[in-house]
Order: C-alpha cells, then sequence, then structure tokens
C-alpha cells in the first residue's frame, strides 16, 4: 500500500526512517509523561506514542508528505493524544472508572489500597478493617491515645514505635534503624512501660491486686 502510493520509496526506506525517528519521540514522549509516577502507566503511554506515531507516519506518508521533517510535532500530538484517551486500538471509554479518559475528565484518581497502614496515615484502609477483636470504646480510646502517646517520643523512636506496633521482628528493625537488637528489645520493653503509666493501666492494675 505505501509503495503503491508512493512508488518512489519502498517499504523497507519508511520503516527505516521511522526507526531513525523512535529515539527522538521516546524522548519526547518520556518528557511530556514525566509527571506520571507508575512507570509502568509512564512505559505504556509512551509504547501508544510510538505505535500512534507510527499509523500517522504511514498515513503521512501515502499522502506524499515526509513526517521526518516534523517529527517533534508529531510526537506531540500523538501524547496530547494518548492523555486524551485515543489508542492504537481505539479510544479508552469515558465512562470506565479505570481509564484515564474518565478521570481526566471527571476529575478523580484509583489507587489500590496499601497493604499495611498506620494509624494516621491511612483512613479509608482503616475504615474498612472490620476489628472483631476489640471492642468499639477500646478502638476508639485507643485511636486517641496513640498519636498522643508518639508525641513523649524523639522521631526516631516515633518511627521504631510504629513500626513494632505493626509487628515488625527485633532484627528487622535492628538492621533498619541500624540499632544491636539488644538496644531494640529494651526499646520495646521501654515502649510497653511507657505506654501502660501513660494510658492507667499500672494504676488499675495496683488498685485490682
Amino acid at each position: 500500500m505505501i509503495a503503491s502510493a508512493v512508488p518512489s520509496r519502498s517499504v523497507a526506506e519508511v520503516q527505516a526512517a521511522f526507526l531513525t525517528a523512535v529515539p527522538r519521540i521516546v524522548r519526547h514522549a518520556r518528557c511530556y509523561y514525566r509527571f506520571v509516577r507508575c512507570r509502568h502507566r509512564k512505559a505504556d503511554c509512551v509504547s501508544e506514542v510510538v505505535s500512534l506515531c507510527w499509523k500517522w507516519w504511514l498515513r503521512l506518508v501515502e499522502r506524499g508528505k515526509d513526517p521526518s521533517k516534523f517529527v517533534s510535532t508529531l510526537a506531540t500530538f500523538a501524547a496530547r493524544a494518548v492523555r486524551s484517551g485515543r489508542r492504537v486500538c481505539g479510544a479508552e471509554s469515558k465512562k470506565d472508572a479505570l481509564s484515564s479518559a474518565a478521570q481526566q475528565r471527571h476529575g478523580f484518581t484509583v489507587a489500590s489500597l496499601p497493604q499495611i497502614s498506620t494509624l494516621n496515615t491511612n483512613p479509608l484502609a482503616e475504615a474498612l478493617t472490620d476489628n472483631t477483636v476489640s471492642s468499639v470504646p477500646d478502638q476508639v480510646q485507643f485511636r486517641c491515645d496513640f498519636p498522643e502517646w508518639l508525641t513523649l517520643h524523639s522521631r526516631r523512636d516515633r518511627n521504631i514505635a510504629v513500626e513494632m506496633a505493626k509487628g515488625e521482628r527485633t532484627q528487622a528493625l535492628a538492621r533498619r534503624f541500624k540499632i544491636s537488637p539488644a538496644r531494640c528489645s529494651q526499646l520495646r520493653r521501654s515502649f510497653h512501660d511507657s505506654w501502660e503509666s501513660f494510658t492507667g493501666n499500672e494504676v488499675a492494675a495496683a488498685v485490682a491486686s
């Protein structure tokens, strides 16, 4: 089809010219999508830009034009088209919540819930967690007391305490915070005593005895 439309250029010549322009297209696409944090999504977008450019490159050659003279312009239009939901196999559905076109049009994003959450950084994950062990009043009290108790310690000790609350092992904590396992065990015991004193459990135990 290309050879019949432009007899002076063979298919191999058209492909060779496009392959020469591909590095410029890729650099332009990576720059355009530099703010995309997910490297997998960024790679998909760059691949779609290159694919669209190839599709449009063929059309331009069929019309007797030389796309190699305006590679940057071609890459810009392709990057904008991909951002708007255009794909080589068709446009994304703007009714699909997972499509970038729908997210851009309605102004929302989709993200997975974290595997592990701390007490105050992931309220949605915490809200979806059904705690059947502790009573509701105990849960409320803990969520109020624990952040306040953390303020009594240094930043490093707060980080260690949070990791301990997640169930992190002593050896792993020692390697991460560059302390000895013995010191880590001491901090664990110190945190326990401090928490008991802060919440009044020591007083309640003494009264009960």
